[in-house]
């Protein structure tokens, strides 16, 4: 092809998978379901006829991908926000993850047919819920924001621990004389050094970009990714997870303030959405359907109603012990362990480290991602009010708005008044705004309104506040949420 025509080609993608982000946001499904679709559509058994069965290329591109998604991820959330939940995030992505690959591992050797190792190794693969999925679902929904973050931060955190135990299954599965003392050495150095680099590059990275003097504000999101991009790097390097690493800065940088922060967050977002639109159009490209044996389909499926019936529900009981949460929530984190490119992204690389039997290992990933994706990732919102938790998309302002003053951003939050909550019944003036935020805009079924001091607020009314300081921020979201 000419460079005219690979160019055609690809804007022709960008604008397929912009599409289907469109019909996927009306339809109430996760984008990610769309995104596989068009990817096999585009596949060598699609009517794109393109022949895609490079695995490495799938890797690399899953590699990138995942950085700039989980790095996004932390610097949205941001550390202020995951604190309170950091313990059960953190219990659910280690703990969880190891208890959730030894019982698959055994539960699959018993079940497929498959050596105990084999069965481990997919136990490591399908361990990780995924940071892509989880976002697609949560972002800009009601959910309450306990839930909402615990679950955001097992998913940028469980990542990292998924692919680290993968590394060490790796190891054990192609080295006749290791051990299983490999996959735990393997895990504890990957996660420790991981976390040690990314909050001494976290540090690092604030004054950084703090201080720097760039001749633009285009010029600051560059430097922002090219920084997380050279920490992932040195973390992987000192065999690390640059993943984790990324993550835990992004978290620290999310909290700080920055010149041009408001650009940078955009710009984040922007690359992570690309991300998750290229790997899972590559992922639905790299899988030829025809191949795929009726005993794939058969064991995928088992494999997720396994995990999502039966297992995904016993590691949060195990793991949330004590934390202070109903039934229903905790059961709502164990139906939401979504599943997406990660799991094939691992089981790329055990078909590029020479697992044994590895593209049988891949098939049946894919398909129990496939499932995962399209059955629970639709079936969430669902679920949901099955449980009488509120989760419905909001409904996006018709504009953005974001107001620099001096050498500081301040941008524009959106904040809807919860039932029960501080604010519902409350005057604008009863707010915490203090002296560093304003109201701009308050919207009331619907229409736009012009704030005054006397108006009184009322549960799902949306208001526009003025303010970039965490702390301020922070009081506002508490005010804001359901009591």
């Amino acid at each position: 092809m000419s460079d005219a025509e690979l160019i055609l080609i690809g804007g022709l993608l960008l604008g397929s998978g912009i599409a289907a982000a469109m019909v996927a946001d009306r339809a109430r499904v996760p984008g990610l379901v769309l995104f596989l679709g068009l990817g096999m559509l585009v596949g060598s058994e699609g009517p794109g006829g393109v022949e895609f069965n490079d695995v490495e290329l799938t890797r690399t591109l899953g590699t990138i991908g995942l950085v700039l998604i989980l790095f996004e991820g932390g610097l949205t959330a941001g550390w202020q926000e995951i604190r309170p939940v950091f313990l059960p995030a953190f219990s659910l992505a280690t703990v969880g993850t190891l208890i959730t690959a030894i019982i698959v591992g055994f539960g699959a050797s018993l079940l497929f047919d498959m050596s105990l190792l084999q069965g481990l190794l997919i136990g490591a693969i399908v361990s990780s819920t995924d940071g892509a999925a989880i976002f697609a679902v949560l972002r800009g929904s009601t959910l309450r924001r306990r839930l909402a973050r615990t679950l955001e931060g097992e998913a940028g955190m469980n990542d990292p621990a998924g692919i680290a135990l993968m590394i060490g299954m790796i190891e054990l599965a192609t080295h006749d004389d290791a051990t299983l003392w490999v996959v735990g050495r393997e895990f504890v150095v990957e996660m420790v050094v991981g976390a040690i680099f990314g909050l001494l590059g976290g540090r690092l990275l604030v004054p950084l970009l703090r201080q720097a003097r760039l001749p633009s504000g285009s010029m600051y999101p560059i430097l922002a990714l090219t920084l997380a991009g050279a920490l992932y790097g040195a973390t992987s390097i000192a065999h690390g997870s640059g993943f984790l690493a990324v993550f835990l800065a992004g978290l620290l940088i999310g909290d700080a303030r920055l010149p041009f922060k408001t650009e940078i967050q955009r710009f984040q977002s922007s690359l992570a959405g690309l991300a998750e639109l290229v790997v899972f159009v590559a992922l639905g490209a790299s899988v030829h359907l025809s191949e795929l044996t009726v005993r794939d389909w058969v064991e995928g499926l088992v494999l997720v109603v396994m995990m999502a019936a039966v297992i995904r529900p016993l590691v949060v009981a195990i793991t949330l012990t004590g934390v202070r949460m109903s039934r229903s929530e905790k059961a709502f984190i164990a139906f939401a362990g979504l599943k997406g490119a990660v799991p094939v992204l691992l089981a790329a690389f055990a078909i590029l480290g020479g697992v044994p039997d590895g593209a049988r290992i891949y098939d049946l990933v894919f398909v129990a991602v496939l499932v995962s994706v399209v059955a629970q990732g639709s079936l969430v919102p669902a679920v949901a009010h099955r449980l009488g938790i509120r989760l419905h998309l909001r409904d996006r302002l018709p504009w953005e708005l974001s107001v620099r003053v001096g050498s500081e951003p301040t941008g524009a939050h959106e904040f809807r008044v919860a039932p029960r909550s501080g604010a519902d019944g409350a005057t604008l003036s009863d707010l915490p705004l203090g002296d560093d935020a304003w109201v701009t805009l308050f919207v009331r079924d619907g229409d736009a309104l012009q704030p005054s001091i006397e108006m009184r607020l009322r549960s799902e009314d949306r208001v526009l506040i003025l303010a970039d300081d965490p702390e301020r921020l922070t009081l506002l979201r508490s005010t804001f949420a359901a009591g």
